[in-house]
């Protein structure tokens, strides 16, 4: 099965770790990164495309992404 995942968050080292941690467990990135202002809190917003291919597994609405 191929697994899709979109990270989003503040532009910051904690996004940056969220993905690279991704990154590390076997997803892929799937894309460039976006990145949006949200005027309100005055900050940017990233946003990363993941996917992940799981061989020998079918997938079901009760996948649990973050299990891979």
């Amino acid at each position: 099965m191929i697994l899709y995942r979109y990270l989003t968050g503040p532009d910051d080292n904690a996004f940056c770790k969220r993905v690279s941690a991704a990154l590390n467990r076997g997803w892929t990135l799937a894309g460039p990164p976006t990145l949006t202002f949200d005027p309100v809190r005055g900050r940017a917003i990233c946003g990363q495309t993941i996917t992940r291919t799981v061989e020998g597994v079918d997938y079901s609405d009760d996948t649990v992404l973050s299990d891979y």
